[in-house]
């Protein structure tokens, strides 16, 4: 009997430029409440993904600013 190797399995390192490439975001939001009452609230966003990815998608979204836009205070 022999094992044969899938072509499709990826390496470490393969998934993670994967990951870096694409980008993950993990929302979570935990409440906790007691009669109705809410004692303990989370709230967390997680995102993995390399400067480049993440300032692609934010700028797409408008979550960056033009760093030489300058704003006068009247």
């Amino acid at each position: 009997m022999t094992i044969n190797k899938s072509l499709a399995s990826s390496s470490l390192a393969e998934v993670i430029d994967r990951i870096l490439d694409k980008g993950i975001v993990i929302d979570a939001f935990v409440r906790v409440a007691l009669v109705g009452i809410e004692l303990i609230a989370v709230e967390a966003r997680v995102v993995v993904a390399s400067v480049e990815t993440y300032l692609r998608y934010a700028e797409a979204v408008g979550l960056t600013t033009d760093p030489t836009a300058v704003t006068a205070a009247a």
